[in-house]
């Protein structure tokens, strides 16, 4: 069963998503050469409890920390450190979720750290573009794998605009969400159309591609969380948590004017 949201529930979301937005707004403002990956999750944690509201992250499943802190090659569930340092021409993506009220929200960007080459650059914008066109595939009555058909076939232009295949990572992706952080259905970040669950006005979904520099393997630290390329590539994540109305779909983890 796929949760569905009321209206008001459906509000109750936005302002956990805004949280959220918040929160990764206060820390692009902090991302610079010199700050600790550390730094940056003191502040989210900060943030999120100046608002009333509690980090999804935190101790979920033993995680350690408030936010995911994913520096270069690592692609996604990086562990903050105060010995992370960020240096000139990093790339970093950010993962953050509160909750508040009891309902969740979830939202990653990838930050430019000082000077970044034109290819990370390049890396993160095809991410990005891939998030949109997934959002913009959001309807009521259409299928999961619409979604993803749409977040593949962006990326996949964005490689052929500028020059390089990027790789896609398979293994993780997006999701439900709402009175949980993560719920039914998984959803996929490639596949053809028209397959999977018919969606329907109140649901709710974190739409979240990752693509690489690189190949699309991936490792799994010995940490037992950071995921990194298995081939050395940077890495690029972006995620928004989106909400299924009969005008659309509406992006709860941003402005409107967004």
């Amino acid at each position: 069963m796929i949760e569905l949201k009321t209206p008001g529930e459906l509000q109750a979301m936005r302002a956990a998503g805004l949280v959220v937005w918040r929160t990764l707004t206060a820390v692009r403002e902090i991302a610079k050469p010199g700050a600790t990956t550390a730094d940056l999750d003191e502040l989210a944690e900060q943030t999120i409890r100046d608002a009333g509201a509690v980090p999804s992250f935190k101790g979920y499943h033993g995680f350690p920390a408030s936010i995911c802190a994913s520096v270069n090659e690592q692609i996604v569930h990086g562990i903050p450190s105060k010995t992370q340092v960020l240096n000139d021409g990093d790339i970093i993506s950010v993962d953050c979720g509160a909750i508040l009220d009891g309902w969740h929200g979830d939202s990653a960007v990838t930050i430019a750290i000082g000077e970044v080459s034109e290819a990370d650059l390049a890396l993160s914008a095809a991410t990005e573009a891939a998030m949109w066109a997934g959002i913009a595939a959001v309807s009521s009555g259409g299928r999961l794998t619409d979604i993803s058909y749409a977040v593949q076939t962006a990326a996949e232009k964005a490689g052929r605009d500028d020059g390089i295949e990027y790789g896609m990572i398979v293994e993780y992706g997006g999701h439900g969400i709402g009175r949980q952080m993560h719920m039914d259905p998984f959803l996929p970040n490639l596949g053809k159309p028209g397959k999977g669950p018919r969606l329907k006005t109140g649901m709710a979904l974190a739409i979240e591609p990752m693509l690489t520099g690189g190949g699309g393997e991936t490792v799994e630290l010995e940490d037992g969380w950071t995921v990194v390329t298995a081939d050395g590539s940077r890495a690029s994540h972006w995620e928004h948590t989106v909400a299924i109305t009969d005008d659309g779909p509406w992006v709860l983890t941003a402005p409107e004017d967004a």
